[in-house]
């Protein structure tokens, strides 16, 4: 750069004065319509690439589904497990899968179902001791346009307790937590959950001949904390 307005400089210098304004002027105008044109290009890329990593538009409403892997710990079960028992606690921590599809609103809302199932420790009381859950959901989002988006999420459903898939005893579940969700892409999200899940079931006597779940009018309380690892999708909407 510096070369060529010494090599401009003296041809500007060499030239007689009539012909100075016209012999001198055509390089920067060259040169400022060579930078006009490179800024006005690189606007639109750098805008393109903003577009392409900016959060869906809060105007869209979404098909959003997926599945978590789930362990289900179990804090207190002294209605399922009372003192001094002929035998140990039928109903212990686990892990297992849930599904779910719902649908995301243009606003901070999420409504939908889903379907868990969970493998818990019986103390050998049943061959395969399998928790199922069947609920309805809701989430609201603090959605402020942005990759990270934490949430608060409650439902209400039903759930049932046996041996192989089968039912010794069933009733109402609950839950209330917060998570975290995360946009990986325009139609992919990942996230966590914790929540509290109490377990509202009914009495039954195990093959061990121990009375369960009895305290309550013929109903006892298992309280659970419940860890999800979540991985959804989103499917856009058509517009209503």
């Amino acid at each position: 750069m510096l070369l060529g307005l010494r090599l401009m400089s003296q041809s500007v210098v060499g030239r007689r004065p009539g012909r100075l304004w016209r012999g001198s002027c055509r390089p920067w105008w060259l040169i400022l319509a060579t930078a006009a044109a490179a800024f006005t290009g690189a606007v639109p890329v750098r805008a393109q690439d903003d577009a392409s990593t900016a959060p869906p538009p809060i105007n869209v409403h979404y098909l959003q589904y997926g599945v978590a892997v789930v362990a289900e710990a179990v804090a207190y079960a002294r209605d399922v497990c009372p003192n001094n028992p002929k035998a140990p606690c039928i109903l212990g921590s686990g892990g297992g899968l849930a599904v779910r599809v719902g649908y995301r609103s243009r606003g901070p809302w999420y409504v939908g179902g889903a379907y868990e199932f969970s493998r818990q420790d019986s103390a050998n009381l049943l061959r395969i001791a399998i928790l199922q859950q069947l609920r309805a959901e809701s989430r609201f989002y603090f959605d402020k346009a942005n990759r990270l988006t934490p949430y608060l999420t409650s439902g209400l459903g039903a759930a049932f307790y046996g041996d192989e898939w089968g039912t010794d005893t069933g009733g109402v579940t609950t839950f209330l937590g917060g998570g975290l969700e995360f946009q990986i892409t325009q139609s992919t999200v990942i996230g966590a959950a914790l929540v509290y899940r109490p377990l509202l079931l009914r009495g039954w006597d195990d093959e061990a001949g121990q009375r369960r779940a009895d305290q309550f009018l013929g109903f006892g309380l298992a309280h659970l904390v419940a860890l999800e690892l979540v991985m959804e999708l989103r499917d856009p909407l058509a517009r209503w």
